[in-house]
């Protein structure tokens, strides 16, 4: 198994013509007036917007002055936001409420999403677990049962913790001697975790229960566990403050978190995170030190002998991660002098680069992953952004492919040493979740369970195309919508990309994206530089300086849809979330009459600020930094909230965040949102959608998921003249 992947925090009024116009502030009065008069305009789309006032802050950045007129929207605490987060609301909702398509998609959206939803098994000595919701449950239940033949027993329910549905739990781990299950919980879609401990054979819940606890899993030892956490934060600053001081304590069970023992802190340096894991032998503590989401440290100790810990490679230039320990060496995956990854094996007494050796040699392809299970190595391959996966033994001999039933993304293979069963999930755009049935020892896969709903894959097609970007490289997108399509450029489109953090977009199956193809419209995701589709080498394409080729290569997506016949801007929404809310606010900001329609979602749209909230400063390894003289020359020409310009058309927009997002903090999203309701000129809606008790979409209930949906497309059909057939 592969006991310690590597987490990364990926750690974002009335309308006025002209920025010298004065604004009124905003009281609590004037917002009661201004809602009135917006429940009566939102049925005729005329919409009026909160005033949102105007203050006079304005920094100095190396010798230029920037304004940042909506600051006081930064305290989310505060009575102000509050009234104009409730104003914007009352505006955003009285408009989707008047369209008349809204409650006919909601019903056709809870339709399709009414079926069981299972996960893959996963074993805990005699035990299996899994995930399963029966339908519309907000939250999935975890199951057990004992072997693959015994009944299921609810092992512990999310949607009994909160009348709401907004409290999610998960197994974090299991102990070495399968007797507890570590549970992390989380609140409201908060990055804040709660860990507590169950008994496995019983349920039964000890008093265990640790607080602060942050981007961390709980890896066993001994009769406890290690976890991250930071210091109790300020009341108040719970959402908003930075995160200092990221720590490893260990936790033995029956203990009070007080008496918890600091394993390790940086008290020189607050910005690191730290995380570990134990080798599945029970003989090592390995420590990732990371400060940011570019390039990791790994260090380790032997728990016998104990001592400090011993490094296995030092500096953030590259990303590796520790796979498996066998009595002899380390597995190690890697990128130092391999942009598509290699593993190499170490030995135990000094894994440092100078004694790595190639176990699986860098190839064309990125090797995306490694797992172990059953005594065997699963090599996860991206071959156009498509999933292959090769089993072989430790030593990277007797290689032999995993057949997939088709060309998607599969993940999941892996287990422990002595597991003779293991279980992967296979999905792509028009094929449900599979979960197939792994025989170790015959090296052959059966299907295990198969998503059943009402939607015939028969009736759509995908494909993949390559397409030229501004500079000339050659990028993949896949296209998908009903056979038969005409190609006169009136269906209605909707271009999806991320384009960041070396993160992967895969094909996979959205029950939400029926509601579109089923209407006639056209779904289109990019694998945009920045990502990790193609290496590092593509990821570095799109960071830092070179993030403009990131905007870049969506605008030339757009381009290519409209210049084969797909679409035209008039039916062409584009989406994404988060480093994805960056570039659709980008990109509207840059071509502002390409699109009909935008969709930036919980995004970073501050590139200025960004980094002074919550965990923000982990991207600067991406982004840069505004405190850099030379990244903010960088910055500042692409910075959605900096590059609106006044008197400009731009699509009809609803900005999505909520107020819970402790990721990327809904400031980003609220000065945006009244930047552009001031800069706006025109008849298109420019609205901001602000969930309440959810954050930056993990955990999110399935009555959240129905609403937000049919709000998407509701707005999406409106403003590309598309009518819908239920």
């Amino acid at each position: 198994m592969n006991f310690n992947t590597l987490i990364y925090v990926c750690i974002i009024g009335c309308f006025l013509a002209s920025c010298n116009e004065k604004v009124k502030p905003v009281t609590t009065d004037t917002m009661k007036e201004t809602t009135k008069e917006m429940k009566k305009t939102a049925t005729t789309m005329k919409l009026v917007y909160p005033e949102t006032k105007m203050v006079d802050q304005v920094d100095d950045y190396h010798g230029t002055e920037i304004k940042d007129p909506y600051r006081w929207l930064e305290d989310d605490n505060a009575e102000d936001t509050k009234a104009w987060v409730k104003a914007q609301n009352e505006v955003t909702f009285g408009y989707l409420n008047s369209i008349p398509m809204r409650e006919k998609i909601k019903k056709r959206y809870t339709e399709l999403f009414n079926f069981p939803k299972l996960s893959t098994p996963y074993s805990c000595g005699d035990y299996y677990f899994f995930n399963k919701n029966d339908g519309l449950q907000n939250q999935s239940v975890v199951y057990r049962q004992k072997g693959l033949e015994g009944e299921p027993v609810v092992f512990m329910d999310p949607n009994k913790m909160s009348a709401d549905g907004t409290t999610a739990v998960s197994i974090a781990s299991f102990s070495q001697d399968k007797k507890y299950a570590a549970i992390s919980k989380n609140v409201a879609g908060s990055d804040w975790q709660e860990l507590y401990v169950m008994e496995v054979a019983t349920g039964k819940k000890l008093p265990d229960n640790l607080e602060w606890v942050k981007f961390s899993g709980a890896s066993w030892h001994g009769d406890g566990f290690f976890y991250s956490r930071y210091p109790e934060p300020k009341e108040g600053d719970e959402l908003s403050a930075t995160n200092s001081y990221h720590q490893i304590y260990y936790h033995k069970l029956g203990d009070d978190q007080s008496a918890d023992k600091l394993i390790y802190e940086n008290r020189k340096n607050p910005k690191l995170y730290h995380w570990t894991g134990v080798s599945e032998n029970g003989k090592y503590l390995i420590l990732n030190v990371s400060e940011g989401t570019e390039g990791n440290e790994v260090y380790f100790k032997d728990l016998k002998a104990g001592g400090d810990f011993k490094p296995m490679i030092e500096g953030f230039k590259y990303k590796t991660y520790m796979v498996h320990a066998t009595k002899d060496y380390f597995l190690i995956m890697t990128n130092k002098d391999a942009p598509n990854y290699r593993l190499v094996k170490a030995p135990l007494n000094d894994p440092s680069p100078k004694n790595w050796k190639d176990v699986i040699p860098e190839k064309e392809d990125l090797l995306s992953g490694v797992n172990t299970g059953g005594g065997k190595m699963f090599a996860t391959y991206l071959k156009n952004a498509t999933n292959k996966i090769y089993r072989m033994d430790y030593d990277g001999t007797n290689i032999s492919e995993v057949a997939l039933p088709g060309v998607g993304s599969a993940g999941g293979l892996g287990g422990y040493e002595d597991d003779k069963t293991l279980f992967y999930s296979f999905t792509s755009f028009l094929l449900p979740g599979v979960s197939f049935k792994y025989d170790v020892a015959t090296g052959k896969s059966t299907e295990f369970r198969k998503t059943e709903l009402k939607f015939d894959p028969n009736d759509y097609e995908e494909k993949q195309v390559f397409y030229p970007s501004k500079d000339g490289t050659k990028v993949s997108m896949f296209i998908v919508h009903k056979k038969g399509l005409k190609l006169d450029g009136n269906n209605p489109t909707y271009l999806y990309g991320y384009g960041g953090f070396n993160v992967s977009l895969s094909p996979s199956f959205s029950t939400s994206r029926i509601i579109l193809l089923e209407n006639g419209g056209v779904f289109a995701m990019p694998n945009l530089r920045g990502g990790g589709e193609y290496g590092e080498d593509w990821h570095k394409e799109g960071m830092l300086d070179k993030k403009q080729n990131v905007f870049d290569d969506f605008i030339y997506a757009a381009k290519y849809l409209m210049n084969e016949g797909y679409t035209k801007s008039e039916k062409l929404a584009i989406a994404g979330g988060s480093n994805g809310g960056l570039l659709v606010g980008a990109c509207m900001t840059q071509q502002p009459d390409m699109f009909a329609v935008a969709f930036p979602a919980v995004g970073v749209l501050d590139m200025l600020r960004y980094h002074k909230f919550t965990v923000g400063f982990g991207w600067v390894p991406e982004y840069g930094s505004s405190d850099d003289p030379e990244q903010f020359k960088t910055l500042i020409k692409y910075s959605p909230l900096h590059n609106l310009k006044d008197g400009t058309a731009y699509p009809a927009t609803m900005i999505t965040t909520a107020d819970h997002d402790d990721r990327v903090v809904p400031a980003h999203s609220f000065k945006y949102a009244a930047q552009l309701q001031k800069s706006h000129v025109g008849p298109n809606p420019v609205l901001i959608r602000i969930a309440v008790d959810a954050g930056h979409g993990a955990g999110k209930p399935v009555s959240k998921i129905i609403e937000e949906q049919a709000d998407q497309w509701s707005f999406m059909f409106k403003n590309t003249g598309t009518e819908v057939i239920y």
